[in-house]
């Protein structure tokens, strides 16, 4: 009886051993292979609308190189970008048209120290609706054929601040005033002449290129406005400063400007 007893102990603590044996090798692969989680952190740019084709062709570049960073765009005119971001807008990068609206943040102490750059440069061009033989010089918007000029609001639009200093400079700003239809950013006066509801308009070359129903009639001469220069900053704001800076370094490099050569911009350098 007792030998019966022993062995039924042994068999007993035998199976005691191998599941715990058994628990113990379990436990470490659930842990060390868990199910696979990504976090995704999202970066808001804040672009000028004369932007917004080349850095759409740059998202799914960009996802390639940082599948786990969310590029989300706000695309406007840089004056209504600039009040956005001083009202509090949650912003990570914010990219103007004009020095104006960059310097006016940097005053109010809102960028990232060293990360404002010149990114790109742009030129001033004269548009008509594709099919349309009115002009074929910007002292011809003089001409009474031309009923309607469409220009970004010179305010809040640097397309429109550019195409002021042109006009100006030509001394015609003042003999064409009754026909100017201000846009609420260039797409929109791009879109005035695609459509036909204007007989021609100041935009960007670069904006110009993106649509087959406009004819570029000239390019302006570069002594009758100010630089176009876009500059780049990253807003002390964001939560995400090291990934801002990473895509816009992104932005100096051959994949972005093979991307914004090919719509009409140039490289600024640093």
């Amino acid at each position: 009886m007792t030998r019966k007893r022993v062995l039924a102990f042994a068999c007993w603590l035998l199976c005691c051993c191998l599941l715990v044996v058994g628990c113990s090798q379990k436990t470490p692969n659930s842990v060390s292979n868990p199910s696979p989680t990504t976090q995704t952190t999202s970066l808001t740019i804040s672009a000028a609308a004369s932007l917004k084709d080349s850095l759409e062709a740059l998202k799914p570049i960009y996802a390639k190189e940082k599948p786990n960073i969310k590029l989300v765009y706000n695309f406007g005119s840089s004056g209504a970008l600039q009040q956005q971001i001083e009202q509090g807008a949650k912003v990570d990068l914010f990219i103007s048209a004009a020095t104006k609206q960059m310097d006016a943040l940097e005053k109010k102490g809102l960028l990232v120290d060293g990360t404002r750059k010149k990114l790109l440069s742009n030129q001033m061009v004269l548009i008509t609706p594709q099919n349309s033989t009115a002009i074929s010089d910007i002292k011809d918007l003089t001409s009474p054929r031309i009923k309607r000029i469409a220009l970004g609001e010179p305010k809040s639009v640097p397309a429109g601040q550019y195409a002021q200093q042109v006009l100006t400079s030509l001394k015609i700003a003042d003999k064409i005033k009754n026909k100017v239809v201000y846009a609420k950013d260039v797409r929109q006066a791009l879109n005035f002449v695609e459509s036909g509801n204007a007989d021609a308009g100041l935009v960007y070359l670069s904006d110009a290129k993106i649509t087959p129903k406009v004819k570029i009639v000239t390019i302006v001469e570069e002594s009758t406005h100010s630089p176009i220069v876009y500059p780049i900053a990253v807003l002390k704001s964001s939560k995400n400063v090291d990934a801002a800076k990473e895509f816009e370094q992104f932005l100096f490099g051959g994949d972005a400007k093979t991307v914004f050569e090919k719509q009409g911009f140039t490289l600024a350098g640093k």
